[in-house]
């Protein structure tokens, strides 16, 4: 299993250490199911954010509760083998929440970003009051190309 897959008490060390030597910490999250290039355009384009890219992916009970019982496709471990190939994401973190908030309250990322799917008005106001709350900047890519659920839709339909 791949070194970038970290526990939170690992990065609750690794991450004030780096902010200490100066360095920009970028968060995201999703349920990366089915790696597609929408989910590759998102990371290369959080990663340019800054110098190291954590990636908080949902667990397997969590993406259930999100995505319904027929989800994952891909299972959680699995899923983070195949993003921490991928030369911009520095950290994995696996969580059961549906929201990664306490994460992201405890490790207080300086740059929080989502997909060009959202807006300020539109990303979890939860997660926004909490990056706002200790002066990180959240940013949104540029790119909105096809969902993991559109595309198991046209596999279903083809």
């Amino acid at each position: 299993m791949s070194d970038k897959i970290k526990t939170y008490e690992e990065l609750l060390i690794i991450v004030p250490q780096l902010k200490k030597q100066g360095k920009t910490i970028i968060w995201t999250n999703g349920c990366f199911d089915i790696l597609h290039v929408g989910h590759i355009r998102h990371l290369n384009e959080s990663k340019e954010k800054g110098d190291f890219l954590i990636v908080g992916l949902n667990s397997d009970s969590s993406v259930k509760a999100v995505k319904g019982p027929d989800r994952p496709k891909i299972p959680q471990r699995e899923r983070a083998e195949i993003l921490s190939a991928l030369s911009s994401v520095d950290f994995i973190l696996i969580y059961d929440e549906q929201s990664p908030v306490g994460h992201i309250q405890s490790l207080k990322p300086d740059v929080y970003v989502k997909g060009g799917e959202y807006n300020i008005d539109t990303c979890n106001q939860e997660e926004r009051r909490v990056v706002e709350s200790y002066g990180g900047k959240i940013a949104f890519t540029s790119d909105k190309v096809n969902s993991t659920t559109d595309i198991i839709k046209k596999i279903k339909n083809d």
